[in-house]
């Protein structure tokens, strides 16, 4: 690849950006989640095994289910969202490892006994990857991780499968309920090169 993002293109993934706490009344379209996750899947995994799993709760009906799992901060955020995106982990993904990596059958293997630790690293790299493809498709995010996940696994993923990672809302951001940016740490402090 030989293409980098403009400065406009680095402001909206990340110097601009910001993490939103309420949002305009402004339904999502089926075509917008679908086009969502086909960007975030793209992104790379550990020999592709693409744990996460997600849910767009976006009905009045759904939200009440997953609202009082939410801290009760969160809650108005949760219901002002266009949509409050369970990003959930597959227990069972080296399942699918023979699609996503058919050019080895032993790949299901190598994640014997590894699957807790393959499926939280790689569905939180899905996660980050989600965000940004969000954010690239002009819509704002708000990830939140103040809610009782096993509540929420109850209300969405009784039989156990899916263990939920985090939430995320999404939609149009009202800016005046964005928080002043806080400071991040500077490369020494939080960098080394050896």
């Amino acid at each position: 690849m030989t293409h980098i993002l403009d400065t406009a293109g680095l402001e909206l993934l990340f110097t601009e950006a910001r993490s939103h706490n309420d949002f305009e009344d402004m339904p999502l379209a089926p075509e917008q989640m679908h086009a969502l996750y086909d960007l975030m899947k793209m992104g790379p995994t550990s020999a592709n095994c693409c744990p996460a799993r997600l849910v767009f709760v976006t009905s009045d009906a759904a939200k009440a289910r997953l609202i009082p799992h939410a801290m009760e901060s969160n809650q108005p955020k949760i219901q002002a969202a266009s949509a409050c995106v369970i990003l959930a982990n597959d227990r069972q993904f080296t399942q699918h490892m023979e699609t996503l990596f058919p050019h080895d059958a032993t790949a299901k293997h190598w994640f014997t006994g590894k699957e807790e630790e393959t499926m939280m690293r790689n569905g939180s790299l899905q996660a980050a990857y989600f965000m940004l493809a969000a954010r690239a498709m002009g819509l704002d995010v708000g990830p939140l991780s103040g809610f009782d996940a096993p509540g929420v696994d109850q209300a969405f993923f009784p039989d156990g499968r899916y263990a939920t990672n985090m939430l995320c809302n999404i939609g149009r951001g009202k800016p005046e309920a964005v928080f002043e940016r806080l400071p991040r740490l500077a490369f020494d402090d939080a960098c080394q090169i050896v």
